[in-house]
């Protein structure tokens, strides 16, 4: 497949959400403004659960919506100036065909392994397009990344030397950008990835003194690299993470040993999954981009700026779906049994980033418009009392062979969970 230039993609106003806000299932914390349903039944590209399993052959599966995407990066797009490019975080969700799709609609591709790398480059985006992060990378995957042509986001000054000995070997000048780990943090961050000890880049004090001695290297540096932190739903700290970053590159960039052409920013938007939680004010970020960029130094302005992103761009196009397969009460308590679970997504049970567990908005997907009754559990088919899809919520009443959907799963599903645990087989995945 062959990625058009996103420089030639016309993006049009933000779309009409596909469907209205279903306000009769209060557990849907976050509405399914990205999902389509029809007469009480949630669509994944116009077919039921029940029809996707049919042409999968599969019970159990994640469900991927290309419209949705589209749309969610389109809105994004819509608020973003011209300065700012998008690159899509591949970790986030590495299903190629989501991917390939994807990069239709970026500028460009992080990955963080030699898998990833692999991925990215068979998608047909320039490697000048694609970056190397993470702060463990062997040197098969250094060499990898040099031979590729993409860029190495260094993350320590030893893998700086080690990058400088393989180019070396290869008789080649290795693109880099500088990961560096400022003094400052991303605050309300659900992940903070800078600021203090971190196994993330290179502390600021250190990047000072490295700059001036890159030009007896052979490296060409091309960038810096400042992603502060994951998972933030407030625009303010979002915004003012981003100036602290524009007045570290005015110190920075006068010990730059060649001119630079990109900063990536990080990305930080998150995904609100839990009652509590309200969605980014993309309006907010799109009045502090506006200020930022019309304010931007004059060293500045050359630069391009990269807004780096995975769980924000495919979250909410994604569900997992899998089957009630028993109903059984114990100390009048009613479990709803599923054929999936934890192993499928780990995120969801609560072991994946959570202080406390807190409930995924759920639904039995053909049952959307019918109304809630006591609470239940809903439970997978492990031999382990972490095996939780869901914990003391109101549902429709539960019938063995429904259909029960983790909504805002198109992010850390399938490769960020144990799927070889207890034996129970790999889940399936579409993109539609």
């Amino acid at each position: 497949m062959t990625t058009p230039k996103p420089a030639d993609l016309q993006f049009a106003p933000t779309p009409e959400p596909l469907s209205p806000l279903l306000a009769t299932q209060p557990q849907l914390a976050v509405p399914l403004s990205y999902l389509q349903t029809v007469a009480g039944t949630l669509q994944i590209g116009g077919k039921s659960m029940q029809q996707i399993a049919d042409v999968l052959g599969q019970q159990r599966f994640y469900a991927y919506d290309r419209q949705a995407i589209t749309q969610k990066i389109r809105q994004l797009r819509s608020k973003m100036p011209a300065q700012l490019k998008l690159h899509y975080a591949i970790k986030a969700n590495p299903y190629l065909p989501v991917v390939q799709h994807v990069g239709t609609l970026v500028d460009g591709f992080d990955v963080a392994s030699q898998g990833e790398l692999l991925l990215a480059l068979q998608t047909g985006m320039s490697a000048a397009k694609i970056s190397f992060a993470g702060p463990g990378k062997t040197d098969a995957e250094l060499r990898a990344a040099l031979t590729a042509g993409c860029c190495v986001h260094i993350e320590s000054v030893g893998e700086l030397h080690r990058l400088c000995a393989i180019a070396s070997q290869c008789g080649q000048i290795a693109t880099i950008a500088l990961r560096v780990n400022p003094e400052f943090e991303l605050k309300a961050a659900g992940m903070k990835m800078a600021g203090g000890a971190k196994a993330f880049g290179i502390d600021q004090q250190q990047v000072l003194a490295l700059l001036p001695k890159l030009s007896a290297m052979p490296v060409q540096l091309v960038g810096f690299h400042l992603y502060c932190g994951s998972q933030n739903l407030q625009a303010d700290a979002i915004l003012q993470t981003q100036q602290q970053i524009m007045q570290l590159l005015l110190q920075l960039l006068p010990l730059c040993p060649t001119a630079l052409q990109f900063v990536n920013l990080g990305g930080g938007l998150g995904v609100p999954y839990y009652s509590s939680d309200r969605a980014v004010d993309l309006d907010k970020l799109a009045e502090g981009w506006a200020e930022l960029f019309e304010k931007l130094p004059a060293e500045l302005q050359q630069l391009e700026f990269i807004l780096e992103l995975g769980r924000y761009l495919v979250a909410e196009a994604g569900v997992y779906a899998c089957k009630v397969v028993d109903i059984k009460q114990s100390h009048g308590q009613t479990f709803v049994v599923c054929n999936g679970g934890m192993h499928h997504h780990l995120a969801n049970s609560g072991n994946f980033g959570q202080v406390i567990r807190r409930n995924y908005p759920v639904a039995f997907a053909d049952k959307l418009d019918q109304p809630l009754v006591a609470a239940v559990q809903v439970v997978g088919p492990l031999c382990t009392p972490l095996d939780v899809l869901a914990d003391k919520i109101q549902l429709p009443k539960a019938e063995v062979g429904d259909w029960f959907v983790v909504l805002q799963s198109g992010a850390y599903g399938a490769t960020a969970s144990p799927q070889a645990f207890l034996g129970h087989g790999v889940v399936a995945e579409i993109l539609l």
